[in-house]
């Protein structure tokens, strides 16, 4: 099953001359679509019969893109690209870039103004895994750890706009924001990318907000690679 938790978020911008934190109005959705290969399934399917030029016009390939994927003939996989743009933190982006298959554009604070800093859900850190976490903190503990966002994102956003109103560049007023800073990604690559990238980033041992963005991306895939998606045995 693919479920996308649609979160609202808590951010951090700027109204009226004052620094609000402010809930976003909207359900908070990470992804969207930009482009894809036109007709991309059916072009990695003429591509695969490249050995069968009588039979490279059939438009019947999803027997023959489940068989490819059941026998890891991957490159068939690789003539094919999807972008899609990501909405998220720099703490998450800079585990999305490590993907390095992919190619990317990322919103430059040196640049442009940083328009928003988000809150994040604190969880408990497992005792024994240091990349693993749990959502059973007490109340009171979540409730402290809001308040201390909150706090320290204000006065990092009052800090980076003084900085900004005394003539210091972007590239440098930056570095006195946090990793909840928000940015904006595109994310390109092959048909093949998105099946390991989402194959991986979806396992409950990811960061869940990484999590929730290959999620996101999961579901965007299925609508545009029908039979890939079901011959990995994927669905919404």
């Amino acid at each position: 099953m693919c479920f996308v938790p649609v979160r609202r978020r808590f951010i951090h911008r700027i109204e009226q001359g004052s620094i609000r934190r402010v809930l976003d109005e909207e359900p908070f959705m990470p992804c969207r679509l930009i482009w894809v290969t036109p007709e991309a399934e059916r072009l990695m399917g003429y591509c695969a019969r490249v050995s069968n030029p009588e039979n490279q016009e059939n438009p019947d390939v999803a027997k023959l893109l489940g068989f490819c994927i059941k026998h890891g003939h991957w490159s068939v996989f690789e003539m094919a690209d999807m972008c899609i743009e990501i909405q998220t933190t720099r703490g998450i982006s800079a585990q999305i870039i490590r993907h390095r298959s992919f190619h990317f554009q990322e919103y430059s604070a040196r640049y442009a103004k940083v328009q928003r800093i988000e809150e994040v859900h604190p969880r408990r850190q497992d005792a024994k895994n240091r990349q693993s976490s749990h959502d059973d903190l007490p109340a009171e503990t979540r409730e402290w750890f809001a308040e201390a966002q909150s706090q320290l994102f204000s006065r990092a956003r009052q800090l980076y706009d003084e900085a900004l109103q005394k003539g210091i560049a972007k590239e440098s007023a930056r570095f006195l924001l946090p990793m909840a800073s928000g940015t904006t990604i595109y994310m390109k690559g092959t048909v093949r990318d998105w099946i390991h990238y989402i194959a991986l980033r979806s396992d409950p041992a990811t960061q869940l907000e990484h999590r929730q963005i290959a999620l996101a991306a999961k579901k965007i895939f299925i609508a545009q690679f029908p039979n890939v998606a079901q011959a990995l045995g994927w669905s919404n």
